[in-house]
């Protein structure tokens, strides 16, 4: 059994560990059936919700998606070898997983919740195109529509924190404006979020601890402004408030009441990923588990061979494939030296 020791928090403080500029390297949509496309056609656009907007109508009519099947890394996996096979190189990285298993990470692996308000925001405050060629009809009669969380935008980003190099994939829910035809340009994304109506000091502190879970999401895919909601207690949208995602910690720490520090949980990320490195040296299927009331997390193999699922048969035979190719290139510019 492998043990890293996540007390005293203490030993992560300090300077903010190296991190990579989240990029992103291609992408993939779900659509309103939840069915996989290598597309960006569940991308959606943000225009401002009108305040005063009921966040619990429609509730009885709300389409939730059934999660509770483990699809594992499949649509990553597939968007990855597409891009493999377009460009005919492996995208390397040390480790390749979606953002919510990132986010239990630097979370010190506390859980996140969505309220079903926030996907009747997310309703209100998206377009399927552009605003200018949008119906105004359409935009103007959102909080009338069918609330459902089947189709999603999911971007997949290059990205490193201290010494690791990530591959990362998760949801997007919308662009400020659109995407730049400059791959190398970064892309004004927004993360939508809700909260209850901050009433008093009880209120402050947990929506300070609301605003790591935003911004350690936002963060990781290289999004940087969040637009959060906040409804009253008989769910009405009261306002909204715009946070650029990079000056969040520092406000914490300067105006809140000092519950979270972000160098501490990117330094705890960093010093855990290499670790994690450093333990799983060998094939087969590895666990990671945190009990409850611990201050350990351990690292145990669970089967000596396979992929446990966890890796699809046709991602394993594609990485096989083109790692013979890989193979004999190099064996051909031997024999031409």
């Amino acid at each position: 059994m492998n043990r890293f020791d996540v007390q005293p928090l203490s030993k992560f403080a300090g300077s903010s560990a190296a991190i990579r500029r989240p990029k992103e390297i291609t992408y993939f949509s779900y659509d309103e059936k939840h069915e996989y496309h290598l597309d960006e056609r569940s991308l959606r656009y943000y225009y401002p919700p009108s305040l005063g907007a009921d966040l619990s109508r429609g509730f009885d009519t709300f389409q939730q998606l059934d999660d509770t099947a483990d699809d594992h890394l499949d649509g990553l996996l597939k968007t990855i070898r597409a891009l493999e096979e377009r460009t005919g190189s492996k995208q390397e990285a040390d480790i390749i997983t979606w953002r919510g298993m990132m986010t239990k990470v630097r979370a010190l692996f506390r859980l996140r919740s969505h309220h079903e308000g926030g996907y009747k925001f997310e309703t209100l405050s998206l377009l399927p195109d552009q605003w200018h060629p949008t119906p105004r009809e359409f935009i103007e009669t959102r909080e009338t529509l069918v609330v459902n969380n089947y189709a999603q935008y999911c971007s997949v980003v290059r990205t490193g924190i201290g010494k690791a190099k990530l591959i990362i994939g998760g949801e997007v829910d919308a662009v400020w404006d659109c995407k730049p035809d400059n791959k190398d340009d970064s892309i004004n994304w927004v993360e939508l979020k809700t909260s209850a109506e901050i009433e008093n000091e009880r209120d402050m502190f947990k929506y300070e601890r609301k605003l790591m879970k935003f911004w350690i999401q936002s963060f990781l895919l290289g999004v940087p402004k969040i637009i959060v909601g906040f409804r009253s207690k008989n769910g009405v949208l009261q306002r909204l408030e715009e946070l650029e995602t990079k000056n969040i910690p520092s406000t914490v720490k300067r105006r809140g009441k000092g519950t979270w520090d972000g160098n501490l949980c990117i330094n705890f990320t960093a010093n855990f990923l290499d670790w994690l490195k450093g333990t799983v040296t060998s094939d087969g299927v590895w666990r990671i588990r945190r009990r409850e009331r611990t201050p350990v997390i351990e690292v145990f193999k669970h089967e000596e061979t396979g992929y446990g699922d966890i890796l699809s048969p046709e991602f394993v035979t594609w990485r096989m494939t083109l790692t013979e190719r890989s193979t004999q290139d190099h064996q051909c510019k031997e024999d031409v030296v």
